[in-house]
């Protein structure tokens, strides 16, 4: 079932939360753990030593992206995604559909915006016109497997139908039925790719759990996927965080998390905000990933242990103190004000948008570091709760 050069051991459980160590050929990576997402090949704005030193060990990059552009054909020739970033560690693929699903629906940009363009889905996979420039192109299981391969992260994604959840979508029970289906189905034929091409390479292949907000969907999809033979590597969780109440995703986390594979790493793809990484830690998740961290940024919005913070508000035009005085990173140890940081924001300079990034992907790191700490010292329950005491509680 597993890949050479893949593996992982849990070492501590606190509840169902729990620390572990998962190995990959480009290194070790502690869990729970934080993905940053590298859309294009880069975090953005970032250089993959300025990731690196927040504390990731792993990073993420869009298939879909890559796939349009440069070409997953240009980045194998170039020696692979971690050659062709620069990006040493350790990194996962996803699998390319859900942009599939939702980029190409916007189509091609033209002079007057957005041309329309449909996704269309079927058995055999979905056909879609590239938001770049409205070619005409077919993801399926199998062609997801091969671009993946070629592009050569440690960690792949099958191919998933990923149904929307917003509005009367969350009670949909039938439309969220046939993706779990069919799903379970294009697993099967990922699979198939990823023994004959891929697994006897180190390269690992996840499964992805769909079920929306029914919790008895969740489980007996993560049982399917779970007892194929010769399998997946890992399973995650898919299709939180796409419009359900958020009361409806901790509640199905809460039922659903802790009960997949014990033995494989289990990751809830696409979330989210620090008190969504609490829950999921919580419930058993150790591997996360999400944009929010250096999109927010990018806005003008550190996200702090106290909370969130709009850099561009008047209150901080005189401010001398840093974001956070007891924080490590390069923009709070550096000594860079949040009077200082306005302006630079207020200014329209891009070092701003940098060191923001920097600060909110630290705070992620040390949340997962903290979190390990508290998981072996058995004190995840406390350690939440005050962390989200504090969150709310806004800068001092």
């Amino acid at each position: 079932m597993i890949a050479p050069g893949f593996s992982f051991t849990t070492h501590a459980t606190d509840g169902h939360a729990r620390t572990g160590l998962l190995v990959t050929p480009h290194g070790e990576v502690e869990t729970p753990t934080f993905m940053p997402v590298g859309t294009q090949g880069s975090v953005k704005g970032l250089s993959p030593d300025e990731v690196a030193s927040t504390g990731a060990k792993i990073v993420l990059g869009n298939t879909y992206h890559l796939w349009l552009r440069p070409t997953a054909a240009l980045i194998d020739k170039l020696g692979g995604l971690h050659r062709f970033t620069r990006w040493p560690h350790s990194m996962l693929t996803d699998s390319g559909g859900f942009q599939a699903f939702s980029l190409a629906q916007q189509g091609p940009r033209t002079s007057t915006g957005p041309a329309s363009a449909g996704a269309k889905i079927s058995e055999e996979g979905v056909v879609f016109r590239s938001h770049l420039d409205g070619a005409k192109h077919a993801m399926t299981p199998e062609v997801s497997m091969e671009v993946q391969g070629q592009i050569g992260a440690d960690i792949s994604m099958q191919l998933d139908e990923c149904p929307p959840l917003g509005g009367e979508g969350v009670r949909d029970r039938k439309a969220i039925e046939a993706a779990v289906a069919r799903t379970t189905r294009w697993a099967h034929r990922c699979l198939a790719v990823w023994r004959r091409d891929h697994r006897a390479r180190g390269r690992a292949l996840f499964g992805i759990v769909q079920g929306g907000t029914f919790v008895d969907l969740r489980v007996r999809h993560a049982e399917e996927l779970g007892a194929i033979d010769d399998g997946f590597d890992g399973l995650a969780l898919g299709g939180f965080s796409v419009g359900e109440p958020i009361e409806m995703m901790y509640e199905a986390l809460a039922e659903c998390a802790w009960k997949l594979d014990p033995r494989r790493p289990r990751y809830l793809m696409g979330v989210g905000t620090p008190p969504d990484l609490l829950v999921g830690i919580e419930h058993g998740i150790d591997m996360f990933d999400c944009v929010l961290p250096t999109r927010n940024a990018r806005n003008g919005q550190a996200l702090t242990r106290y909370g969130k913070v709009n850099i561009k508000q008047a209150r901080f035009r005189d401010d001398d103190k840093p974001l956070d005085p007891d924080c490590g990173c390069a923009c709070c140890a550096g000594g860079f004000s949040r009077a200082y940081l306005r302006h630079l924001f207020v200014a329209g300079e891009m070092l701003v948008l940098r060191l923001l990034s920097i600060h909110n992907l630290w705070l992620y790191g040390e949340l997962m570091r903290d979190a390990r700490a508290a998981i072996r010292e058995q004190r995840y329950a406390s350690f939440k709760r005050a962390w989200l005491d504090r969150y709310a509680a806004g800068l001092p």
